[in-house]
């Protein structure tokens, strides 16, 4: 399925269970993913805190973004939503509850992969709901110092990525997918998280990354020309490729698709939720629109005003009210 072009929102057929450990916590962590009705969105419970209202996947419930993007509400906090997020935007679901026993998401193998894996066993579900995109009308561009995120026009999904290293095996990496070319699976989904060796034993040394290992992290060497990695790399430019992953699942947090193109140098998550905030407050760049099942648009929305104003009117687009419902068992 091209990416977003579909013109009705999807969940899944059946629920499915993922199991791994937390990258900080180090702990054993269960994941059930959920089918949910049309216009629910993303949603994430803490299936070990019964009772307490979901946290939606969404940019204004970004609470940290250090090392990993964590969403949190009054009640609970999840980390390391990115590579889940991806794996579900890029497999075209639109809603779905996940429940989670632990303030984490697992890491699996460092990549997206996992995840494809599971939502593929689970299949897709059509909805009886038109689905509604972000369309971008004009650029939209984010700078953090020498960070740079520009989004422009384009009738679909597209992300040109560009990370520069002193690292001899990163160096100058530059890469640009499409998401409509509906390759995610084989060219982005099994890059893996990286990072230097040194860098990793801090982290464990201050009580973080206890679930860091080679089995889920690229280890660069202290000599920067290897990783320690016996497998070695999935991908040549591997680590741009991650980037792109990354980018792709923090994006979703807008909730709902997005039909533009993005220019990404040097960035992380921290400056992915700068171009989001960027894109909420540049109302005359973006519209709403709605699919039609004979492939036409309708503009639903053409901001002049705050975006907040829409409330929960247009779910989940910039949500920003919880609903009081705990998960279904």
């Amino acid at each position: 399925m091209k990416y977003a072009m579909d013109p009705h929102q999807y969940t899944l057929k059946k629920t499915v269970d993922c199991h791994g450990i937390g990258l900080h916590s180090g702990r054993d962590i269960s994941l059930r993913i959920k089918p949910a009705a049309a216009d629910t969105g993303i949603r994430f419970f803490r299936s070990d805190l019964p009772g307490q209202a979901p946290v939606y996947a969404h940019m204004n419930r970004v609470v940290d973004t250090t090392l990993a993007t964590t969403i949190g509400n009054q009640y609970f906090r999840i980390s390391t939503t990115e590579h889940l997020m991806a794996a579900l935007r890029a497999g075209g679901i639109d809603n779905a509850d996940i429940a989670v026993n632990a303030p984490e998401i697992p890491i699996m193998d460092g990549s997206a992969a996992p995840f494809v894996e599971a939502l593929n066993q689970a299949g897709m579900k059509q909805q009886n709901r038109c689905r509604r995109v972000l369309k971008i009308t004009r650029p939209v561009t984010y700078t953090d110092g020498d960070k740079r995120l520009t989004i422009s026009p384009y009738d679909g999904f597209k992300v040109s990525g560009e990370i520069s290293f002193d690292a001899e095996i990163i160096k100058h990496q530059k890469y640009t997918f499409d998401l409509n070319s509906g390759h995610f699976d084989a060219d982005i989904a099994r890059a893996r998280t990286f990072g230097y060796v040194e860098e990793v034993e801090q982290l464990w040394a201050n009580g973080l990354a206890q679930g860091g290992n080679l089995t889920n992290v690229i280890a660069i060497h202290w000599d920067r020309k290897s990783i320690l990695n016996e497998d070695g790399l999935r991908y040549k430019d591997e680590f741009i490729r991650h980037k792109i992953l990354d980018l792709i699942g923090d994006i979703a947090l807008l909730g709902i698709p997005v039909l533009g193109h993005i220019e990404a140098y040097k960035v992380g998550h921290t400056q992915h939720l700068g171009l989001m905030k960027a894109i909420e407050e540049a109302e005359n760049c973006w519209e709403v629109v709605e699919l039609k099942s004979n492939g036409g648009q309708s503009v639903l929305s053409r901001m002049a005003a705050s975006t907040r104003a829409i409330g929960t009117t247009m779910l989940p687009f910039f949500h920003t009210e919880e609903e009081p419902t705990a998960l279904a068992a």
